[in-house]
């Protein structure tokens, strides 16, 4: 690990303080580093785009929450590059790390001395009357959803073009394993540990009680057809970009190229934040 970019949530006087530090750390350990053009603005240093990012460093640290790591991640994914998402807030699902435990783990990373894990990324590609308007990567979810105003709105579904059904709900949520954790979790989706790659469609509030939510293999293609005419129905992409959807809207969604590697914390299992962040009971009698 020789260069290190990094990627800060900008909007927090606590962020450019710790990158600050961040920096001087580098700088110490004979580390060339890079900001983002915004964050350089801030503090004057080196800065490379988020595009170009991944071809020039080692590795990328996001100091920030899941949502900044999320956003980076869609610009780094061209590239495996590993991630270090550490978390300045509360503790977060991909931001795991804590900032307590960022220099001693970046002294173990730099003897090469840490694990990574794959996280699969879903590509959604929008047809409206057969012609692609947009198409996206997200790490975590596609939401469709109507606005507040709208009634139920019917989304016809498919899987390798086989019809599924057609939910009449308040959405739908299309996600990866790692999403599984975020909006699906609220909308009663199961929670698919981060390395069974497979996607995972959530109805939000369906009509029918019996529609459930279902898991299908990380090759298939996933269609979504928007047939009402609602007022407002949108895609939303990571909790992040979004527009809106109009009828018979055709939304494609499958297994994206490459994937994510994120730096495993050596501390903290992935059962053990789910337990600290869902609080499920932690030293109770029962497990003894």
């Amino acid at each position: 690990m020789h260069k290190i970019g990094v990627i800060a949530k900008r909007n927090k006087p606590e962020a450019i303080r710790v990158v600050k530090d961040f920096l001087h750390w580098l700088d110490r350990h004979n580390v060339e580093s890079f900001l983002e053009p915004e964050l350089a603005e801030i503090i004057p240093h080196n800065a490379l785009s988020r595009e170009d990012m991944p071809f020039a460093v080692d590795m990328v640290v996001v100091l920030g929450g899941d949502g900044t790591l999320l956003s980076a991640a869609r610009s780094i994914q061209k590239k495996r590059v590993p991630i270090l998402g550490v978390n300045l807030g509360g503790l977060g699902f991909l931001t795991e790390v804590t900032l307590e435990e960022l220099y001693p783990m970046l002294e173990a990373i730099l003897r090469g001395d840490y694990e990574t894990d794959d996280r699969m990324l879903l590509t959604a590609r929008v047809s409206r009357k057969d012609r692609v308007v947009q198409e996206f990567a997200v790490l975590n979810d596609i939401v469709i959803n109507k606005g507040a105003l709208a009634r139920i709105i019917e989304l016809e579904t498919t899987v390798n073009h086989e019809y599924l059904t057609t939910y009449r709900a308040d959405g739908l949520i299309i996600s990866t394993p790692t999403g599984s954790t975020g909006y699906s979790l609220s909308a009663g989706g199961p929670i698919v540990y981060p390395s069974l790659h497979s996607i995972i469609v959530t109805p939000i509030c369906p009509h029918a009680l019996t529609n459930r939510p279902i898991i299908v293999p990380e090759d298939v293609t996933v269609g979504v057809t928007l047939h009402s005419d609602a007022e407002e129905v949108l895609i939303t992409l990571d909790g992040q970009v979004g527009f809106e959807m109009q009828m018979n809207d055709l939304v494609e969604v499958r297994k994206g190229e490459g994937f994510i590697t994120l730096i495993r914390s050596p501390s903290k299992s992935y059962f053990e934040v789910l337990r600290t962040k869902l609080m499920w009971g932690g030293n109770s009698a029962s497990h003894h």
